[in-house]
């Protein structure tokens, strides 16, 4: 059991163009992802099941995000998942779930 890792692979479409941040001696990509499933139920209509993911990409993944995706592009995201909390502006505690990209690959820009 000592070799299972906390790892994530999605396939999906963009939703938007990444966000870039620049700190001192980092930059950070916050993108989203869909993921589809399709499904048939028992009327035999297919059904679409969309699910969106939060990404975040760091260093010379975040400015390759940022050169090369837009919205609509299909990527491979492999990374791992984190869950993380906050504190908002109006004090209450958020709870967040993101994925934390190791590699993010271009399939296919989106088309016209």
């Amino acid at each position: 059991m000592s070799t299972i890792k906390n790892r994530v692979q999605l396939v999906g479409n963009l939703g938007g163009a990444p966000e870039l941040k620049v700190f001192e001696n980092n930059k950070l990509a916050r993108f989203s992802v869909a993921t589809s499933e399709y499904k048939k139920n028992k009327a035999g209509e297919t059904i679409t099941e969309t699910n969106w993911h939060n990404i975040v990409a760091w260093g010379k993944l975040a400015e390759t995000a940022e050169q090369n995706f837009e919205k609509g592009s299909q990527v491979v995201v492999d990374g791992k998942l984190v869950n993380r909390s906050y504190t908002d502006k109006e004090g209450k505690k958020r709870y967040v779930t993101e994925v934390v990209a190791n590699d993010v690959y271009l399939v296919n820009k989106k088309q016209a």
